[in-house]
Parts: structure tokens; C-alpha cells; sequence
């Protein structure tokens, strides 16, 4: 019999806010954390918006010198897992080590430790490439590093499918624990490849919007006038708990893990199905997975990125799955506040998606101001909607054609 899986705890990086409720709070009020980059000069680029954080200080979680030997990304999955520690009240050194674990998931890694140690290499020579290069820009030293932290030797990976890899990193903590490989995960995902190389490869695939005189309405998923998404960073992290494990410590409980799907697109590299085929397998999945039918889903955090083939594929993907509650459930996209943080993408919307079965609120798409005709669902348009959300669902599509969705509920 598959074990029951809950979470007790949370933590965000993100570019309007660094901590869970203050992070609600501002989606809520239909805030924006796009702007005009600022961790490095964008004067010469075309696309100069994005949701950097450019005022990132961890001095309080993390000593000066372990600093310098810590990507951005791994930096920003530290301090989201400390919080995330911290709320659940688990005392990792109290609990048998192989039976805690991390899997996180990232996209691209330290790819501003790759930028900083290449110039050093083609400007001063090979023997100036610093020690610490490969530990700082392997994907998997976030997790590593957690791990280290709290002692944790249970499973131990990461997982790159692009902007799926946080959910396919849940979706595994979700089976590891549901199968009795562990009692507790630090899961979820982070990312930092905001840098001067990230910006211009994404820029010159003209895969962002390019509405650089209005930054805050740039992100405008399922507008008829979307023209990209908004390139951003940040960390979501979460803690997975078997129930009975959680129960016994008196651990508060804010949702149990459900279901969980993933599937491959098989097509573009880049560009998703336009059908939404093979997103539609990944949902129905997690919906099989959870042992729910379609009608039981009162919200989906959608993939949403802002591109005009993205948002139609994904609505069409819903109108698959959902038949006639496809009109009736209700959808938005975080990322219309945030932007598309990639490999982290998953773990923040996630927590958001959380927040929303325990407020009873389904948070806004802001910056929807004329709808697309393809895309004729309800997404929650600007203002947030007050609605009883018993099951939601959370999804995830990356380049390379992976899906991966998530279902979560309340826990009564």
C-alpha cells in the first residue's frame, strides 16, 4: 500500500519577495517583480527586463566564507531550504539520516560561475581558473550542500529537464517517500542563470518579450498580446513528509501530495506540441496517480509562460483533459508576477498553489487585457478570485518537450 505524503514546510527566493507570506501577499495584490535588470549593465542588449535580484544578501544564512565557494543557485536553494526547515520544525539530527533525503531539481546550474572562470581562462591563463569551479557549477551541489548542512544521506540527486525540473524533482520525492525509500525530502527547485551569456542566449532565440518599456506588463500570459516570457531566478523549496511520521512530531500540515505525471514530447526541441498531447498524458497521470477525476480540480497553477505557442498548447492541453470543467476550473499563472525563474519555476508555483487551498483564494493572472481567442478558459484575469479549493494541480513544461504536473489537497 502506497504511503501518504504531506508537506510541513516551505521556503521562496524570489524577485518580489523572500519569504512564503510575504510572497502571497504581494501576488495577491496583483504586484510585479519584473523590472530593468540590474545585476549587470543590459545597456547593450535589446531585451533589458527580467526578474534578477539584484539586492540578494544571504549574510544571515550563510558565513562569508562558505559564501565564496557558492554558486548564486546553490546560494539561493540554501536559504530557501533553511526556511523551508525552519517552518516544518524538523530536527534532522533527532531522525535516522538514510531516511532523509534531497532531490532537487535545476535547468542550467552555475552558469555564472562558468562565465566568470572562462574569462579568467582566456584573460590570464589556465593556471588562474580557480580550484573551486567544477564543485560551484555542478547542478547537483545545491542538493550536496543541503545535504552537507543537515546531515541528511538518504537520496541525494538532481534532476535537469529544463523548466520541468522542479516538479520532476517533487514528483520523485513524492514516490521515494510514497514507497518507503525515506520519511522526509527537501525538495523543489533553484535557479540563477540570469548573467550577461543567459540573457543573450535567451535573447537571441527571441524567445522573451521584448516589451521593454512597460517591464511590470511584459509577462502577460494568455494575452492575445503576449510576445515572450520574461526571463527571472529564484529558489522554491519544499519538505515532503510521510503523514504518520509528521503526525507523530506534531507537525503542522499544509497539503498532501497526490499524484504525479511526467511525459516527453517526442517533437521540437524548443517549441511544445501545439496540441498539448503529450502535457495532457503528464496531467492525467497525476490525476490517475491521485485517483481523482478531472471535476475534482478546483485550481491549476498553469505552465503559462507568456510565448504565443506555449499558452495555446497548454490550453489545449486542459480542454483534453477536463472536457466540459475545463470552463469551470479555475486557472492562473504566477508567473505573470514573477516571470519564468526555469528550473525553479515548479517549486514556487507549488508553494503558491499551496497558499491557495489554505487561504481559499485562487491568485490573480495579472496584465490580461485581451483575451486570445485560442486560449478561452477561465485564468483568473487581474484581480484573485475567492473560491474553495479542495485539489489543485501545478504544471510544468521545459524545452526538450518534458512535462511534469503535480497534484496537491487540503488535509482536513
Amino acid at each position: 500500500m502506497k504511503r501518504r505524503v504531506v508537506i510541513t514546510g516551505m521556503g521562496v527566493v524570489t524577485s518580489l519577495s523572500d519569504k512564503v507570506d510575504d510572497l502571497w501577499t504581494r501576488v495577491l495584490a496583483g504586484e510585479s517583480g519584473i523590472h530593468e535588470i540590474r545585476l549587470f549593465d543590459v545597456s547593450d542588449y535589446k531585451v533589458r527586463i527580467g526578474g534578477d535580484i539584484y539586492d540578494w544578501d544571504p549574510k544571515d544564512y550563510i558565513d562569508g566564507r562558505e559564501l565564496k565557494r557558492l554558486d548564486r543557485f546553490t546560494q539561493f536553494a540554501l536559504v530557501a531550504a533553511v526556511d523551508a526547515v525552519n517552518d516544518s520544525g524538523i530536527d534532522f539530527a533527532a531522525l535516522d539520516p538514510f531516511r532523509c533525503g534531497v532531490i532537487l531539481g535545476s535547468g542550467i546550474g552555475g552558469l555564472s560561475t562558468i562565465e566568470e572562470q572562462l574569462i579568467k581562462l582566456v584573460t590570464k591563463g589556465p593556471d588562474r581558473v580557480s580550484p573551486l569551479t567544477i564543485p560551484k557549477l555542478m547542478l547537483n551541489a545545491a542538493g550536496g550542500n543541503i545535504s552537507i548542512r543537515y546531515g541528511i544521506r538518504g537520496p541525494n540527486y538532481t534532476v535537469a529537464t529544463a523548466c520541468a525540473s522542479a516538479t520532476n524533482a517533487m514528483g520523485d520525492a513524492f514516490k521515494a517517500i510514497q514507497y518507503g525509500d525515506a520519511e522526509v525530502m527537501v525538495t523543489g527547485g533553484s535557479e540563477a542563470a540570469m548573467t550577461r551569456m543567459g540573457l543573450s542566449a535567451f535573447q537571441n532565440m527571441r524567445a522573451l518579450s521584448e516589451r521593454v518599456d512597460a517591464p511590470k506588463e511584459a509577462s502577460r500570459p494568455f494575452d492575445l498580446d503576449r510576445d515572450g516570457f520574461v526571463f527571472s531566478e529564484g529558489a522554491g523549496i519544499l519538505i515532503f513528509e510521510e503523514l504518520e511520521h509528521a503526525k507523530a512530531r506534531g507537525a503542522k500540515i499544509y497539503a498532501e501530495v497526490l499524484g504525479y505525471g511526467t511525459s516527453g514530447d517526442a517533437g521540437h526541441i524548443t517549441q511544445p506540441d501545439e496540441n498539448g498531447t503529450s502535457a495532457s498524458r503528464a496531467m492525467s497521470m497525476a490525476l490517475g496517480d491521485a485517483g481523482l477525476d478531472p471535476s475534482k480540480i478546483d485550481y491549476i497553477n498553469a505552465h503559462g509562460t507568456s510565448t504565443p505557442l506555449g499558452d495555446q498548447a497548454e490550453t489545449q492541453a486542459v480542454r483534453r483533459v477536463f472536457g466540459e470543467h475545463a470552463h469551470t476550473v479555475s486557472i492562473s499563472s504566477t508567473k505573470s508576477q514573477l516571470g519564468h525563474s526555469l528550473g525553479a519555476s515548479g517549486g514556487i508555483e507549488l508553494v503558491l498553489s499551496v497558499k491557495a487551498i489554505l487561504n481559499e483564494t485562487v491568485p490573480p493572472t495579472i496584465n490580461l487585457q485581451t483575451p486570445d481567442p485560442q486560449c478561452d478558459l477561465d485564468y483568473t484575469p487581474n484581480v484573485p478570485k475567492s473560491r474553495k479549493i479542495a485539489y489543485a494541480m501545478s504544471n510544468s513544461f521545459g524545452f526538450g518537450g518534458h512535462n511534469a504536473s503535480i497534484v496537491v489537497g487540503r488535509i482536513d
